[in-house]
């Protein structure tokens, strides 16, 4: 089942496009990144899905049906800074917050056993660190148990322990079953806690799927030779490529994250009759492929 589907979503403030015709898939029990730079659309995108804003053209489903109240019920969300009250205490502020969501009071123990916070339910808020803060919102977000939870940069403005400890967080909430849908600008935090990507530039979906499909690291061999079909083919039988690519100047082959030998390289060339120009290793990491997708 597809806990979330947009089809050509759009947004236009005016003349700006936020969002252009994105459409991706969010599968059942994944941590599912939307990764993009500032201004890429991805709080709009969120936004439009929980009803906060209209979208402009598209459309989408929440568990494979029309969305409506009963269904964002069975979501829960961490959209923006959560409104507590500083004066209040952890208990007293998901009190408040169960009252506004109509569901959880009951919750409230376990909510915060989850977060790691039991030891502090009866501090104010405004004595917690902001690694604690952004936990006791998560709780709230946990609150009658939903099934799927959407956060919209949730590690932002932290400091290194509190990314970290959110970050934990997140993956013990996924192998608890939940499925989580989560909007970041950081690469690293995608890479370290989302199985699935969507990544956005400028409100265009640039790509979407497995993040060990597409945030690999790897090596890439450009190649030259007077025939580059012919060279295309030869490499496509080279043990230990992972794939071959054909450029109207050069060809690329690819390999594991250094594996790939060019002295082999060569040597394979010419005992298939191939005279290569050009040979050039370039080392593609994971920032020059975020970089090349989203500049």
């Amino acid at each position: 089942m597809a806990i979330l589907s947009v089809d050509n979503l759009s947004k236009n403030y005016g003349p700006i496009k936020a969002l252009k015709n994105v459409s991706f898939s969010v599968p059942a029990g994944t941590v599912y990144g939307i990764l993009g730079p500032n201004g890429s659309g991805k709080t709009t995108l969120l936004g439009i899905v929980m009803d906060v804003l209209k979208a402009s053209g598209g459309g989408y489903t929440l568990f494979d049906e029309a969305p409506t109240a009963h269904h964002r019920k069975q979501i829960g969300t961490l959209l923006e800074t959560p409104n507590f009250y500083h004066y209040l205490s952890a208990v007293e502020n998901l009190k408040i917050a169960a009252a506004i969501k109509g569901r959880g009071a009951e919750d409230i123990d376990r909510v915060l056993q989850i977060v790691n916070l039991a030891h502090r339910k009866t501090s104010k808020f405004s004595t917690y660190s902001l690694g604690m803060k952004q936990r006791l919102a998560i709780g709230a977000a946990l609150l009658g148990n939903p099934e799927v939870l959407v956060f919209d940069e949730p590690t932002n403005g932290l400091d290194p322990v509190g990314i970290a400890e959110i970050r934990e967080l997140i993956k013990k909430l996924s192998q608890s079953g939940k499925t989580i849908i989560m909007a970041s600008h950081l690469l690293d935090e995608v890479e370290k806690v989302c199985t699935h990507v969507a990544i956005l530039k400028q409100g265009t979906l640039i790509t979407d799927g497995n993040v060990d499909e597409i945030l690999v690291n790897e090596d890439v061999v450009e190649l030259n030779a007077a025939d580059l079909q012919q060279l295309k083919q030869v490499m496509q039988q080279m043990p230990g490529q992972t794939r071959v690519d054909l450029s109207d100047k050069f060809v690329q082959a690819f390999f594991p994250s250094g594996a790939a030998d060019l002295a082999a390289v060569n040597q394979f060339c010419f005992s298939k009759g191939v005279v290569l120009s050009q040979l050039q290793l370039r080392k593609k990491s994971l920032e020059s492929k975020f970089f090349e997708l989203t500049n």
